[in-house]
């Protein structure tokens, strides 16, 4: 098989791949969401996954047994692979199957094996057939100059989405640091109160008003530091772009290695937004 169609067959499958990820959550959701890492209306993985089961499955397509089986397995590993590279790179955990039976790692699980492997023997006997058909119409210049606009448009869009889950990393490193600092300042400030009310406890102090006004004594300086603060974090949320947004709505399990705190706020946060609009 050609290099030329094995490129066209990525392409095509990333997209149809994109297409079921957004159809699946439209459904559950009642609303569209790019359900893709990129932003363009692509799935790599779908492209890659369905690519290598036409090229190393395919002889196996009048042994149906192990077509599924072999199909189960190849899409498993790839699965799982992919997750745990872009866990590596990233340090995020992209989707978690943790609370699925007979999950490996959160990467992948039994229940989705078994429905990837279903598809992958339709897509072998009844889609790839009428994808390849419909391919062979299309001029082979064409093709040729089709390939290298979706393969320029694809690494462009990887390399600003990348970059922006970097910079969305540092984001949050950056918001580590204040809720850091202000959990510090929150627990000075309970130890200052339970001294003073131990204090006044000792001084026979019986006036409930005036214990309630001790547990309320912060020093002005506390209270602008941490006006401070919370003002930073509401500006570098500000300054976040949209990619990490979408990345956010899209994997809805996606957790931060390193940020996991962080993570869950800003995703309340946008979740706050949503539900106003």
């Amino acid at each position: 098989m050609s290099a030329y169609y094995i490129l066209l067959y990525f392409f095509i499958y990333s997209f149809l791949g994109w297409c079921t990820e957004v159809g699946f959550a439209a459904v559950r959701q009642r609303r569209f969401v790019n359900r893709g890492f990129l932003n363009g209306p692509v799935c790599p993985i779908y492209g890659v996954g369905v690519t290598l089961v036409i090229l190393m499955l395919t002889p196996f397509q009048f042994n149906l047994p192990l077509l599924y089986i072999s199909s189960v397995v190849l899409v498993t590993v790839l699965e799982g692979l992919t997750g745990w590279i872009m866990d590596k790179i990233f340090h995020n955990k992209w989707w978690d199957y943790s609370g699925r039976p007979l999950n490996i790692g959160g990467y992948v699980c039994l229940l989705f094996s078994i429905i990837w492997g279903f598809a992958c023997v339709l897509i072998v006997y009844f889609v790839h057939p009428f994808i390849h058909k419909a391919l062979t119409f299309i001029p082979h210049t064409l093709g040729i100059i089709l390939i290298v606009i979706f393969s320029a448009a694809m690494l462009a869009d990887l390399y600003v989405t990348a970059s922006a889950i970097f910079k969305f990393n540092k984001y949050l490193a950056r918001l580590k640091i204040i809720t850091d600092e202000l959990h510090e300042i929150s627990e000075q400030i309970g130890e200052d109160i339970y001294q003073n009310i131990i204090h006044a406890l000792e001084k026979q102090v019986q006036s409930k008003r005036k214990l309630d006004d001790v547990k309320l004594e912060v020093s002005e300086e506390v209270r602008t530091r941490i006006d401070e603060l919370k003002s930073h974090a509401q500006e570098l949320g500000a300054k976040i772009p949209g990619i990490p947004r979408r990345l956010v709505k899209a994997f809805p399990k996606m957790e931060s290695r390193k940020y996991k705190l962080q993570l869950e706020l800003f995703r309340q946060k946008l979740n706050e937004k949503l539900h106003k609009h």
